[in-house]
């Protein structure tokens, strides 16, 4: 019984800290690379791998602090390659710097492609086979555990299996602990793999084996799967699949489907903090997140024509195949030209509209689901119709409750535009041009005056808006522009083109986003930054109630 269930475990090993870190546009910081260790060890990774130990200063850094921690359960490793050629390994320094690390694990990758140690390393076929023995067997001795990767295996294997296989075996004849198969161009489909898994287990044990894939043709999670089922109990792969090229096997995407769909011990109960963990890392990177990740993405379980919505709301296995809570994401409910009734009471629940009640009080406890059904429809007309002019609401969630609230009338204009002028002048040819706004605006009967400088017109306006209200609603001084974007709508038009407009605002607690639309780009912020503004003021109003 203890061995089934051994056999239902898996090691998940991490290399976002170094192969992710490959990734064009990604360039973690030691506290980055800190940060993103204490979180993996949090949620119960089997292995880290940290860099490469003495190859440059950030990792010297890294290791030099990272050794100091008491990590939970993560073993953090240090990642380098077989000994040099005419070097002994006790002198090789990539060796020395695994050891020296401070930390008990290394991972080295040897050649196993004969291409390789022909082309590149330039040596014998046996040199590379002791290259292979004499590095494992030495960091055996001063190690608490050695993985060797086989780097281009695949490839190896399939222009001369044999040697390939050698490489495997003089791996394991040195005492390394996991013997690890990889795909470093990533371009082994799914049915070789297996194929290959197959024919190594007669001379490696399967349990011994691990996979490490990178992703070029889009099949790095298909692979590791299956590589799974094929008895691999070790693998390897990244957060959110960051990697080189197309990057490695996304870890994100194979824990919940071997936790969830095939039944194996991986992360327990802390899968529900894989979505937190994976918006952590994009934020270190400094990468927007990729809302269309399978599990953690946004979009992972939002639900957008109104066939769909309508069968959620019954039972939400009709369009989801796992509950989304179990990997830490939500349902979304996406308003837009294809919503039907259920799409907008499904939102309005989300956001807390109490349309119900309003229906409710509005239909004098009779007539209650007609009234309801009629609230509905009407606003789901109304999206249409402002979609069908170029607003899009799917991301611009506060100006839809905004909306809601006109509709139920129960929406407050916080201020009054009198009018407003934007001057953006350039005065000579080597210098940046100058923005200003002018504006004046009416707060409860009283007018207000004032200008303000920007960096381009729409944050001249946006610093005049503000300008002028602070004196009346103090708390907007925290209010913050996080993002402006700018879409053309009828691209056919050329420059006199509708534009839509999408803002992201947020405070010390809060995002929200907001949208507006018109021939004219100024205008168009205009009304986005009157939506955030006024969504700002709504929701402060709300908590002091």
């Amino acid at each position: 019984m203890r061995a089934a269930m051994a056999s239902k475990k898996i090691e998940v090993y991490d290399t976002v800290l170094r192969d992710g870190s490959q990734s064009e546009g990604v360039n973690f910081s030691v506290d980055d690379k800190l940060g993103i260790l204490g979180a993996l060890d949090d949620i119960g990774f089997a292995y880290v791998e940290g860099g490469w130990p003495g190859s440059n200063p950030r990792d010297i850094e890294f290791f030099r602090r990272a050794s100091k921690l008491r990590l939970k359960k993560a073993r953090l490793t240090a990642f380098g390659s077989t000994r040099r050629k005419g070097t002994r390994a006790d002198a090789d320094p990539n060796l020395r710097a695994i050891v020296e690390s401070g930390v008990g694990y290394a991972t080295i990758f040897g050649k196993s492609w004969d291409l390789h140690v022909r082309d590149a390393l330039r040596i014998p076929l046996e040199e590379n086979l002791e290259l292979v023995r004499d590095s494992v067997r030495f960091l055996k001795k001063h190690m608490d555990g050695v993985i060797y990767d086989a780097e281009h295996f695949f490839d190896g294997y399939r222009y001369n299996k044999g040697y390939a296989l050698e490489t495997l075996l003089a791996a394991e004849q040195a005492g390394a602990d996991r013997i690890v198969l990889c795909d470093t161009n990533g371009g082994t489909l799914p049915w070789e793999l297996e194929a290959i898994i197959e024919d190594v287990k007669h001379s490696i044990e399967a349990g011994r084996l691990g996979i490490h894939l990178h992703n070029d043709t889009d099949a790095a999670v298909t692979g590791t799967l299956l590589a799974v089922r094929h008895g691999v109990r070790h693998i390897q792969g990244t957060i959110n699949g960051y990697g080189e090229r197309c990057g490695n096997a996304n870890l994100c995407s194979i824990i919940p489907a071997l936790e969830l769909k095939m039944g194996y011990d991986v992360l327990g109960a802390n899968l529900r903090r894989l979505r937190q963990v994976s918006i952590l890392v994009d934020e270190l990177a400094n990468l927007p997140p990729n809302k269309y990740l399978p599990y953690v993405g946004d979009s992972a379980f939002a639900h957008k024509a109104g066939v769909h919505v309508s069968a959620i709301v019954k039972n939400p296995k009709t369009y989801e195949h796992v509950e989304p809570a179990l990997v830490g994401n939500r349902r979304r409910v996406l308003v837009s030209d294809l919503s039907g009734k259920a799409n907008i009471l499904m939102k309005s629940d989300e956001l807390g509209m109490g349309l119900e009640r309003a229906a409710f009080v509005a239909g004098f406890r009779r007539g209650f689901k007609n009234r309801l059904n009629q609230y509905a429809s009407d606003i789901v007309k109304t999206v249409k119709e402002l979609e069908n002019k170029g607003y899009e609401y799917e991301g611009a969630e506060a100006s839809f409750e905004l909306l809601i609230n006109k509709f139920l009338k129960r929406h407050k204009n916080f201020f009054k535009l009198v009018g407003f002028r934007v001057i953006d002048e350039k005065r000579k040819e080597d210098e940046p041009p100058i923005a200003e706004a002018t504006i004046m605006l009416e707060v409860d009967g009283r007018l207000e005056h004032t200008a303000a400088m920007g960096n381009g017109p729409v944050n001249a306006l946006d610093n005049a808006l503000r300008k002028a209200l602070e004196k009346f609603y103090p708390e907007l001084r925290d209010l913050k522009l996080l993002d402006f974007k700018v879409r053309v709508i009828s691209s056919g038009e050329g420059t006199g083109a509708s534009v839509r407009v999408l803002i992201e605002s947020g405070d010390d607690t809060n995002r929200w986003s907001t949208v507006g639309v018109s021939p004219n780009i100024i205008e168009a912020s205009w009304l986005a930054l009157v939506d955030s503004i006024n969504y700002k003021l709504l929701k402060y109003k709300k908590s002091q109630e």
